[in-house]
């Protein structure tokens, strides 16, 4: 009777995954309009922001669709490593204007008093907050392939991501405080920690200049510079296959330990690689890569 139950069981999470599995495929295909997702290799997934018509400007849409592509993406199996880029000219030209106007009519709102205005605007940023730390959040490495410009959002939006490749043509603006208003959807929190020099993100915060490939290469914030979009599409998917052969409990432990260092103490940190290594150092995938490198063999691991 208890091994029927566990034939049962078995079947009922095999059955599971499988339903969640289509669902992934089905939502890679079909469901985003802002998006268009793709898997160009084995355990790679592309997500192409798809509004090139509008210079891939971030609508209400996109940021709904962003959030769900990489919450999605976090629990599917078949993906051990996500390339992150832009259709047609640019990257992206930030965010889109013209949907600053539930903003205005909120604010414009005869009914609301200023406390009810401020929770609904909190709810509001909050929100696209959200999006962009999904990215961050993703179990899996996301690897930004810029082209062109990468101006506001698009700052923070490539600062949640892991690496960061861009083309020669590329630049980059943290534009916000040219629109009245401090960036509010990462930037100021992430960016400073990415390139490591607190004077050099204000300078670049306070005077909304631009910054070129070079620079951007040269101050840390991308690690690699290519000749065009072509290449530095390539470049990054390139990367991510390389990132997909590799042990998914080792990768996806690797991230988790780097973005919970970051933001804690070193003493923190080597407490909670500690805590999460006392379980998956009992992994088969230590004795796969380790049998596969003795018998100078590339090691096979399996799906979490």
């Amino acid at each position: 009777m208890l091994s029927s139950c566990r034939i049962g069981l078995t079947k009922l999470v095999c059955e599971s995954t499988k339903l969640t599995s289509m669902t992934l495929r089905a939502m890679s295909s079909t469901s985003f309009t802002t998006l268009n997702v793709t898997r160009p290799q084995e355990f790679v997934v592309h997500v192409e922001m798809n509004r090139p018509e509008k210079r891939n400007a971030m609508n209400a849409a996109f940021f709904r669709e962003i959030q769900e592509c990489f919450q999605n993406l976090t629990n599917d199996s078949d993906c051990r490593a996500v390339v992150l880029s832009g259709a047609g000219k640019l990257f992206t030209a930030g965010l889109d204007l013209t949907d600053l106007g539930t903003v205005i009519a909120l604010k414009e709102d005869a009914e609301l008093d200023v406390a009810r205005k401020a929770f609904k605007l909190r709810k509001f940023l909050t929100d696209w907050q959200e999006s962009f730390s999904a990215i961050e959040k993703c179990r899996m490495p996301v690897i930004a392939a810029v082209h062109g410009a990468c101006v506001g959002g698009g700052v923070d939006l490539t600062s949640a991501c892991d690496i960061r490749y861009c083309s020669q043509d590329a630049w980059f603006q943290i534009k916000e405080i040219d629109l009245g208003l401090a960036a509010d959807l990462g930037t100021l929190q992430r960016f400073p920690k990415v390139i490591g020099n607190d004077s050099y993100a204000r300078e670049l915060a306070y005077t909304a200049r631009k910054f070129y490939a070079d620079e951007a290469k040269a101050m840390g914030f991308v690690s690699r510079v290519c000749t065009d979009h072509g290449s530095v599409l390539e470049a990054a998917l390139d990367t991510a296959k390389l990132i997909a052969s590799k042990s998914p409990v080792a990768v996806q432990g690797t991230k988790a330990s780097m973005v919970f260092s970051r933001d804690h103490t070193v003493q923190q940190g080597l407490e909670h690689i500690g805590v999460w290594n006392q379980a998956m150092l009992q992994s088969q995938d230590m004795m796969e890569a380790v049998g596969a490198a003795m018998q100078k063999k590339h090691p096979k691991f399996s799906k979490l």
